[in-house]
């Protein structure tokens, strides 16, 4: 009778490799959905850049010399609805006036997803 040598994995063998396999995927999507997180953030910090800047070219190319004080707008990039603060304070040049531009995903949020800050000459 001849013995036959066993060729394979034990049952402990497969557990652990398969225990290793799961920690591994799941360091690979927590890395995947950090990045997705990531990606959501600059995607949106960069759009509502565009619309700060947006608001300032609005107002720098307009006849009128802004007023002193809070302006509150709205507009539209890439299909969403951006909410805009806009504070006009003066300077220390009487000619200038410093355009302090808020953006906010919602009119009801407290932190403004970016800020931007540009000056506007009287005309």
């Amino acid at each position: 009778m001849k013995y036959f040598k066993n060729k394979g994995f034990t049952l402990l063998e497969v557990l652990v490799a398969l225990a290793i396999l799961a920690i591994a995927l799941a360091a690979v999507m927590k890395v995947s959905i950090e990045n997705t997180e990531n990606i959501r953030y600059l995607r949106d910090k960069t759009l509502a850049h565009w619309v700060a800047m947006n608001v300032l070219a609005e107002i720098s190319i307009m006849e009128k010399w802004p007023r002193l004080g809070k302006q509150e707008g709205t507009a539209m990039m890439a299909d969403r609805e951006w909410f805009w603060q806009m504070t006009i304070s003066e300077t220390a040049d009487k000619e200038l006036r410093r355009l302090n531009v808020q953006i906010y995903y919602d009119n009801q949020d407290e932190e403004s997803v970016t800020m931007l800050i540009g000056f506007v000459g009287k005309p």
